[in-house]
């Protein structure tokens, strides 16, 4: 049976994450529509007879597509009993959900990321160097949180300062004192005796330079 008539006759609603799986791994008609199935049907159980009902496909190919389903990491074998606590094999999904949340989180912190350099290029008034993207990307890998970089970012023009070595210094700076996030670091600033150039450290790491 073609998939335009079995998904015309309505017996599988086809979900947008499914047909992303099968673009991206490149998946057989017969291996689409056999994932198709696990996810749509309400009994999980492995019934080849019953497949080869639904979808019109014979044994061979549906041996053959679930075997690429298995290799691919997308569906297992799980043991489960059913209603006459009897033990049978069902089909589990978990491994391709899984698969599809990683994909997820891999896009938004990628996303998040082209967003982070853009906002530094903002406060910065300039754009960052080649050089310069791999040491903030290498802050942000470190496990330094894109709202103090682009604090430290802020703390260093309201300085007048836009150099990356001096964004550096401020960052240890409030690492070493323990600080996990702006709040912190606002409450430092107000718990210390106040300076009256207002400025987050002991000394100017201008003089540094």
């Amino acid at each position: 049976m073609p998939i335009l008539e079995i998904l015309s006759e309505k017996r599988f609603s086809v979900s947008s994450h499914l047909i992303k799986v099968a673009i991206s791994l490149n998946l057989s008609l017969n291996e689409f529509l056999l994932l198709m199935y696990f996810e749509d049907a309400t009994d999980k159980t492995f019934d080849v007879a019953k497949i080869t009902t639904i979808l019109s496909l014979d044994e061979k190919s549906i041996l053959s597509a679930f075997n690429k389903l298995l290799n691919l990491n997308l569906i297992k074998m799980e043991t489960s009993k059913d209603n006459s606590n009897r033990h049978c094999e069902i089909i589990s999904l978990v491994p391709m959900y899984k698969s599809l949340v990683e994909q997820k989180n891999d896009e938004e912190k990628k996303k998040t990321k082209e967003n982070i350099f853009e906002v530094l290029e903002k406060e910065l008034g300039r754009s960052i160097s080649p050089m310069e993207y791999e040491i903030i990307n290498a802050w942000l890998e470190k496990g330094t949180s894109e709202e103090m970089i682009l604090g430290a970012v802020k703390e260093a023009v309201y300085n007048g300062v836009s150099s990356l070595r001096y964004i550096e210094k401020i960052i240890y700076e409030w690492n070493k004192k323990g600080y996990k996030n702006m709040v912190d670091v606002k409450k430092g600033l107000e718990s210390r005796t106040k300076k009256s150039d207002q400025v987050l450290f002991d000394y100017n790491w201008l003089d540094e330079e």
